[in-house]
């Protein structure tokens, strides 16, 4: 099984830190009880999963990379970490009052699946939590401009809000809340909008080399392209006005509450 976060370079975890703003919102939506059990779907090193088990909850992380897991167990051996996917968690029925995912969903086979899974996995009433973006919001990504192909391949794999509506709805869940979030200038987990109000950022290779959509979607000719054009406008002050084409009164990425009905 050929998982791609597997060969993401040993500099991710420099660059993929939970972020603080970021931490708080999945708490403020989640309501976690300390007696209660939680679980992060698509963990990766753990980062959010170790964030919100240091305010004393309990958690168990799931994660197809046996590499990431073992970077995550490095960091904190207490959290229970289980390889698995959205579409076939290693667990019970009923387990968790409560599921994180962030940043996750667009690396799902098979999304009615997943949701079944989570359906099956989480207690009634259980709050789910997702932070994602989707493809209207991608669109209006200045980086449309520099990287298009790779864009593209990055918009085509994201799920919109009415495909997330229309699978949920058959798995007995329903979506609850839905707030905007726009890219901070001190942004700590350096996804794939970080840059957008700071391009330098993309000059990074620690950066670009802890982004999936540069790392396994993008060919190196756009990329040597994209950052050659990106410099030069950004020093001839073009920049501002290729970004200011791109409006973001959708958000650049979106929390989703899913809430289980309870039977």
């Amino acid at each position: 099984m050929d998982i791609k976060y597997d060969w993401i370079g040993t500099g991710y975890n420099s660059t993929r830190q939970a972020d603080p703003y970021l931490s708080g919102r999945l708490l403020h939506f989640l309501q976690p009880k300390r007696e209660e059990h939680y679980l992060d779907i698509g963990c990766g090193t753990g980062n959010y999963t170790i964030a919100l088990a240091d305010k004393g909850l309990k958690f168990t992380g799931v994660d197809p990379s046996a590499k990431m897991l073992a970077e995550a167990n490095s960091r904190n051996q207490q959290i229970h970490w289980l390889i698995g996917t959205a579409e076939h968690i290693p667990t019970d029925d009923m387990v968790f009052d409560g599921i994180i995912a962030t940043l996750t969903i667009h690396h799902w086979t098979d999304l009615r699946q997943a949701f079944a899974e989570l359906s099956r996995v989480i207690k009634d009433d259980g709050k789910i939590i997702l932070f994602t973006s989707t493809p209207e919001q991608m669109k209006t990504y200045w980086l449309n401009h520099y990287f298009p192909k790779m864009l593209h391949s990055s918009i085509v794999q994201m799920p919109s809000l009415a495909t997330i509506q229309e699978v949920i709805s058959q798995k007995g869940l329903v979506i609850t809340h839905i707030e905007k979030y726009l890219i901070q200038d001190d942004l700590k987990d350096c996804f794939l909008y970080v840059g957008k109000n700071n391009p330098d950022r993309y000059f990074d290779p620690l950066i670009r080399n802890g982004i999936s959509s540069f790392t396994s979607l993008a060919n190196i000719e756009e990329v040597n392209h994209g950052l050659t054009q990106l410099k030069n406008d950004i020093d001839s002050q073009l920049f501002e006005k290729v970004k200011n084409q791109y409006i973001d009164e959708l958000g650049d990425y979106l929390f989703i509450t899913l809430e289980k009905k309870g039977t």
